[in-house]
């Protein structure tokens, strides 16, 4: 049998080339070598942004339609939403008993993004989300979990949760390894973290002339004025996404960009029209499953489904080793 993985995307809106570098791309070669559960954690959304609940089933309809455009197979893959899965809320209750309020509250990752999010009163939802990711992992008792480096402290929570409990009552829970993402994140437009909150991200579903837009807005190398100025390529946004997307025209990019052979705003046209050429496929099949809104209730559906079976199992295998299965 194959090794079964979960990673997923809270419905905050769109995803955007960030994602598609860091997680997506390699998500579309999971399906094909484990058993890969996707979710959309709508729950989560709430941790933050509980002002804008109403967003919610318009950005999880967003996002199948961006995994279906980049490649996910309904067919090879369970696309599923978090909250269609209650146990994974029973899991989440059982699972705070077994760790500490001050455990959750030392984990750095939950640190920043409550700076991050600028909440002077983090909700004890918010806080403790660890533990209901902890739930999500194990309720499938998936065998592994690609992640960014800044996941790693909440893996590490999961971890430590399925330790406890097999500890405690008995082997349920595999033990989870990280799959680290190999690929270099992938900057803003203005040199940050690409985030939708920012406003610098260049969605999956932008039209050509919004790319270029964004493209032609960029911050690059700030000392390379002219166009014969010599530039810094290793410092610059547009080269790090000739990086990550045209690795061949990086290498030829790169002399002439050093020897002030190129200037920046032909660079980012340049840019511009591979981007494009690269996002018009992913656009059409974009559009084509927009037109099929059915298609998306099905496919949500099918993924319900299989991922409740599953987690009925582990639920029924978890209260059998707590004795409590009254």
């Amino acid at each position: 049998m194959r090794k079964t993985i979960l990673t997923g995307d809270r419905p905050t809106g769109p995803l955007h080339l960030g994602h598609y570098v860091g997680s997506l791309k390699n998500r579309v070669d999971f399906q094909d070598k484990y058993d890969s559960y996707f979710i959309i954690a709508d729950y989560q959304v709430l941790t933050d942004q509980l002002s804008k609940a109403e967003n919610i089933k318009k950005n999880i309809k967003e996002i199948v339609l961006d995994y279906l455009s980049v490649g996910i197979d309904p067919d090879k893959s369970t696309i599923f939403v978090q909250s269609q899965i209650p146990e994974i809320a029973e899991l989440t209750f059982l699972f705070s008993m077994l760790i500490t309020m001050a455990r959750v509250e030392r984990n750095p990752t939950v640190k920043e993004e409550i700076r991050a999010s600028g909440t002077k009163k983090a909700s004890l939802g918010f806080i403790s989300y660890p533990v209901s990711q902890a739930a999500d992992i194990l309720v499938v008792r998936a065998d592994a979990v690609p992640v960014g480096k800044d996941q790693l402290p909440h893996l590490e929570i999961t971890r430590e949760i399925a330790a406890t409990f097999n500890r405690l009552f008995g082997k349920v829970f595999p033990m989870p390894e990280a799959i680290l993402s190999q690929t270099p994140t992938l900057p803003g437009l203005d040199g940050q973290k690409m985030s939708k909150s920012r406003n610098n991200a260049i969605f999956l579903s932008d039209s050509p002339g919004v790319v270029e837009e964004k493209v032609m807005k960029a911050i690059t190398d700030t000392k390379k004025i002219r166009i014969d100025d010599p530039g810094r390529p290793e410092i610059c946004n547009i080269y790090q996404y000739y990086l990550a997307f045209f690795p061949e025209k990086a290498k030829e990019i790169k002399p002439l960009c050093e020897a002030g052979k190129i200037g920046c705003v032909a660079c980012k046209k340049q840019l511009a029209e591979m981007l494009n050429e690269f996002l018009d496929p992913i656009r059409k099949k974009r559009s084509q499953y927009a037109k099929k809104p059915k298609l998306i209730d099905e496919i949500l559906e099918q993924g319900r489904k299989k991922t409740r079976k599953r987690a009925a199992e582990t639920l029924s295998l978890v209260k059998q080793a707590m004795r409590i299965d009254y």
